[in-house]
């Protein structure tokens, strides 16, 4: 392997310096188009798409207070939440899942709840249908969070769905946010909260527009070792865990309109993403065979639609053994990570926000789980190595 390659955590879609060239196209209409979804509006992120839907929602139920919230999910959820000065509810996840655990789910139900937002997390799909069923008597909305999910088969049962188009993400506009709603009064009210809530604010804008020059020119492995890999091997150093992952967010959430111009280097570049999705795929599928054949190992794999797949997903048998493996490849350059560090109930930094309460099959899931980049710069030679270092660790 070079001295100077890096793999990523999540396979996301490079740019090239032609995306950046004008074009007539539409982003939100075009990925409308591609995926089948209803028209979608453009936000300066993922948390700034859910913090419109919450807004929105809020306003046409005041009385309703409460967010329900997997207990293993991004920590910008949580601040989302607080930033629109609601309350949250941790839900517990099913044994092994990324799903909600229903049974805990249905005691949490009542008149104060205002939404709950399944995750469809690392490109996973995770069962909103039954959820959705559940809410509906209460008339509880639901929010599909499918931040690492684009592309996916989402957005078919929730009342609104998210996307995230943050940097590594499959489609990138280094930052930004798409969301829709099946219903037109609800698209409608979405609209008005967008024109609201995000303001024109070119400081925001022209950063934005240079971080997204600086990935252009990065994203790629020789580029990944200086811009990311040395800083995450500094943290790892330091036993700097969230740091090394990118956990330590701001409460402060910047919220402004996104330019036409890198609205049409994302246009640009989604003429890629079909086929770039599909080779992840391919790729993904492969790969799974090889880790399930290691006894002990579970891979996170779609039960109710088909995902894409950014990075898999992988439960060793115990928190030993993924602390294991981590030991001998986390600070190698082959993309194997840990997703989130904790529940959000276990981060100190949250703990203003987020109440304290027992998530047994959430803490065994953050304790148990890795992931490794499905980035199509990791050779098979290098994932055999991962596996190698699994099999062995574990047998």
């Amino acid at each position: 392997m070079p001295n100077y390659y890096e793999n990523p955590p999540t396979a996301g879609l490079p740019l090239k310096w032609s995306d950046w060239l004008p074009t007539q196209q539409s982003l939100p209409d075009s990925v409308s188009a591609q995926l089948n979804l209803s028209p979608l509006q453009v936000t300066c992120s993922g948390t700034a798409a859910l913090i419109v839907a919450l807004t929105t929602l809020a306003q046409q139920h005041p009385q309703r207070k409460t967010v329900i919230v997997p207990a293993y999910t991004c920590p910008l959820v949580a601040l989302a939440i607080h930033h629109c000065g609601l309350q949250i509810q941790l839900c517990d996840l099913k044994p092994d899942s990324i799903d909600l655990d229903i049974a805990q789910l249905t005691t949490l139900l009542n008149e104060h709840i205002l939404a709950v937002i399944p995750t469809h997390l690392g490109g996973r799909v995770t069962d909103v249908n039954t959820v959705k069923q559940l809410v509906k008597p209460h008339q509880i909305s639901v929010i599909e969070d499918a931040a690492q999910a684009l592309g996916a088969e989402v957005g078919k049962h929730g009342d609104i769905v998210l996307f995230s188009l943050a940097a590594g993400k499959g489609l990138t506009m280094y930052e930004g946010g798409l969301l829709t709603a099946a219903d037109t009064q609800l698209r409608r009210s979405l609209q008005t909260t967008v024109n609201r809530l995000l303001p024109s604010q070119l400081k925001w804008e022209a950063l934005r527009t240079l971080e997204l020059l600086g990935y252009t020119a990065l994203y790629n492995p020789t580029g990944l070792h200086l811009a990311y890999g040395y800083g995450r091997r500094k943290a790892l150093r330091q036993q700097q865990w969230i740091a090394a992952v990118g956990d330590d967010f701001d409460f402060a959430i910047p919220l402004h309109r996104v330019s036409r111009w890198r609205q049409n280097v994302a246009a640009n570049a989604l003429q890629r993403l079909p086929t770039f999705l599909h080779t992840l795929q391919q790729q993904a599928l492969q790969r799974i065979q090889q880790l399930q054949s290691i006894t002990g190992v579970q891979v996170i794999i779609d039960q109710h639609g088909q995902g894409v797949w950014p990075f898999l997903m992988v439960l060793l048998p115990t928190g030993q053994h993924r602390d294991a493996v981590l030991n001998q490849l986390w600070a190698s350059p082959l993309g194997v990570t840990r997703l989130f560090i904790h529940t959000l109930a276990q981060y100190d930094y949250l703990r203003p926000i987020v109440p304290t309460m027992a998530t047994p099959n959430a803490e065994d899931f953050a304790a148990r789980m890795l992931t490794i980049t499905n980035s199509p710069w990791l050779t098979d030679t290098q994932f055999s190595r991962i596996c190698e270092v699994i099999q062995n660790t574990v047998c």
